[in-house]
């Protein structure tokens, strides 16, 4: 025995931090350099251990489960052979044989938080090393005093593969050989209080909860949007047509896997006529009730709906069919669950250590150490993740309000001033400027949203001028204040004029989407069908003027599922959708007016190739608060603009003469009280003439009727 008592004790429990240092082969020191090697393994209740290599050495049990073996001369690559009692043998090679297999680089910008592709280096992944084939592990655990993997191929018995620490970088690494694919692992550590047992942070793979295990996995998934990938990167999303269709995944048709929803979502898709598609975040949670809002698996899709190339696959057909794909992405809080990222090596490590920053009071969770160089890496490298491994096209970042202010949701002397003494959460705005900066920096064609409920300035503007860095921003203030109108008994909006118009004064302040997302149609506050006034025809035709609306103002649109069809009853996650409505005439109706303002919007470059500057939007009558009637012309690049007229009154204007910019026929693009749509077919024939008489301070004007609750699109007929 060439080992003290008090190391083959660390040793054999799992608890030294440097295992590689005793383990494996290393020189005899009682020969000279080369003549002869020391081989030491952990086997606890083996019977018999033997070192395989150019000759077979019986190894000695020296005590506890550890083995020790004198092999003469140089020691070739080499395999362990243990049997059992009950006969069985196991043959393997020797994890503590093996060289680091993450690199200086990686460590040296891990330690600076500048490695952007930080899940090739971090967490688990099949490779062979040294000819070898097996997983590489590797954890971030700083204030750990030993690391050891549990998992399906060690019967979760953690003493048999410790860790080695990576010194000053907080890393730590292993290579365990052997087919490991599927296997099921946790990593557990030893901290100030004992041994814990947490989830890698870095996981790609996870069991299915309410199971809470990582996985050993990778992907074997061939991409083919690579016509897709290309037109991308040539495009700018921020001026380009952009009709968002939102949805949660286990609620949309409940049951439906990641591949059986490919053919359900495109049919849709085409159907309704929308550009993109925005899944709820689709990282792991094990909450179900939380949508995905609160996550534990930032690098690893939902094992709900089945493995991660499943949602590839289904990216890739949405890609092929012609749709983008944006996910929710949740950088600004994580839950307190045991097994996760809550004090993941006993102490905060990927919060921040002061509660009045690392705690989130509104949803119970912890706040991230945004200011921490691993953490911040942690974060932007995972942002570029979801673009390179899963092609999305577009992150939409949650509750961004919650990160900028230091004091939000949070009372007198429950929060810390920044080092200026202002309540601006500087590490945070830093980490969304780094990530928006990057992103659009390696993947061209791609769009980060922010959902900013303030005033906060510039969060659209780009980082070169002190701004966030974002595409778009969620306008909020226009989702309430039009919700808000809408709600009032027709008799009544005269008096709420302002409310329909006053986004009009900020609608250029950013680059905005228009949203009418999930948190409007749950917690009690009803579907979009359910918030409008009157009769179940007055409801089904205020919301066909209200989405004909949203369609004409600058902006982005982006619908939360169910609302395309009139959805009665509010969201749930528990339950699908209300599909059987859909046999009512009247829904359907409604869908094919969602379906005609799709087409219509992506044929007409008037109602987005200039959403993001003044010039594409001109008022003709905004003040008409006695009519409840608004109407407006939007601009494209081409000559040709379109008039939006919308009467929010529950009574038909006939004889409403609107000014226009030139004379000549205008045809009908868009009736949303027309028959086909479930409305009462009061309109113009499908065109109304203007004559070259000045209205309005326009050169022309057209005598018109407008419908009760109704939209009307119209562009001159060339």
């Amino acid at each position: 025995m060439t080992l003290d008592e008090n190391a083959i004790q660390r040793l054999t429990g799992g608890a030294d931090p440097q295992p590689h240092d005793l383990l494996g082969a290393h020189p005899d020191p009682s020969l000279p350099d080369g003549d002869g090697h020391v081989v030491r393994a952990t086997r606890h209740l083996a019977r018999a251990v033997t070192v395989v290599g150019a000759a077979e050495t019986p190894m000695e049990h020296v005590g506890h489960g550890l083995w020790e073996a004198r092999v003469a001369g140089p020691v070739a690559p080499y395999r362990l052979r243990t049997e059992y009692d009950d006969g069985a043998v196991h043959e393997a090679d020797d994890p503590y044989r093996f060289t680091p297999a993450l690199g200086e680089l990686d460590l040296h910008l891990w330690s600076e938080g500048r490695h952007e592709q930080l899940w090739k280096v971090l967490g688990s992944r099949l490779r062979e090393h040294e000819g070898v084939a097996g997983a590489a592990f590797a954890v971030w655990a700083p204030n750990a005093y030993a690391v050891r993997i549990v998992g399906d191929f060690n019967d979760w018995v953690g003493r048999a593969h410790p860790m080695r620490t990576m010194g000053r970088s907080g890393v730590w690494e292993l290579f365990v050989p052997g087919d490991l694919e599927h296997s099921a692992y946790k990593y557990e550590i030893l901290t100030d209080h004992g041994w814990v047992t947490r989830a890698d942070p870095m996981a790609r793979y996870t069991e299915v909860p309410p199971a809470t295990a990582s996985k050993v996995g990778t992907s074997r998934f061939a991409w083919s949007d690579d016509d897709w990938m290309a037109s991308r990167a040539a495009r700018d999303p921020h001026n380009a047509p952009m009709s968002i269709y939102e949805l949660h995944f286990g609620s949309w048709r409940p049951g439906l896997s990641y591949r059986e929803m490919a053919d359900a979502l495109i049919e849709h898709l085409e159907e309704t006529g929308f550009t993109h598609v925005e899944f709820m975040p689709l990282a792991e949670h094990p909450f179900g009730g939380s949508w995905g809002y609160q996550v534990t698996g930032y690098y690893a899709p939902t094992s709900r709906f089945g493995h991660p190339d499943d949602l590839r696959y289904l990216i890739d057909r949405l890609h092929r069919a012609g749709y983008g794909v944006i996910m929710d992405w949740v950088p600004g809080h994580f839950p307190k669950d045991e097994w996760a990222l809550a004090r993941f090596d006993g102490r905060a490590l990927y919060e921040h250590p002061d509660p009045r920053r690392g705690d989130q009071p509104d949803w119970g969770t912890h706040v991230f150490d945004f200011g921490r160089p691993e953490v911040k890496n942690f974060l932007v490298a995972n942002a570029i993740y979801w673009m390179e491994e899963f092609h999305i096209d577009g992150l939409r970042v949650d509750a961004v309000a919650s990160m900028l202010y230091l004091d939000y949701s949070r009372k007198d002397g429950e929060w810390l001033p920044n080092v200026h003494g202002g309540r601006e959460h500087l590490e945070a705005i830093a980490l969304l400027q780094e990530t928006n900066a990057t992103v659009y920096r390696r993947h061209p064609g791609v769009i980060m949203i922010a959902e900013e409920s303030t005033s906060w300035p510039g969060v659209s503007k780009p980082t070169s001028a002190g701004g966030l860095g974002f595409g778009m921003k969620w306008n909020m203030g226009w989702m309430h204040d039009t919700l808000q109108y809408m709600a009032v008994d027709p008799m009544y909006r005269s008096h709420h004029h302002h409310d329909i118009t006053f986004s009009f004064l900020y609608a250029f302040s950013e680059q905005f989407v228009l949203p009418i997302s999930h948190d409007e149609v749950v917690h009690g506050k009803g579907s979009l069908l359910g918030k409008m006034p009157g009769d179940q025809w007055q409801k089904l035709a205020s919301v066909r003027a209200y989405l004909t609306f949203m369609w004409a103002h600058p902006g982005k649109q982006l619908l939360f599922m169910g609302q395309e069809f009139g959805q009665p009853s509010e969201w749930s996650e528990a339950r699908g959708l209300d599909w059987w409505i859909l046999d009512q005439p009247v829904h359907r109706g409604l869908m094919s007016l969602v379906s005609q303002l799709n087409r219509t919007y992506r044929e007409h470059d008037a109602l987005w190739a200039r959403d993001n500057e003044p010039g594409g939007f001109e008022w003709i009558d905004g003040g008409n608060s006695s009519d409840n009637l608004i109407a407006f012309l939007r601009w494209g690049e081409g000559p040709d603009p379109i008039a939006a007229v919308v009467n929010f009154s529950g009574r038909p204007i006939e004889g409403y003469r609107l000014g226009l910019p030139f004379a000549g026929e205008w045809e009908e693009l868009v009736n949303s009280d027309a028959s086909e749509f479930g409305g009462s077919g009061v309109g113009n024939l499908g065109a109304v003439r203007a004559m070259d008489e000045p209205w309005g301070g326009r050169p022309a004007s057209a005598t018109i009727t407008v419908p009760p609750l109704a939209g009307l699109l119209l562009r001159p007929k060339r």
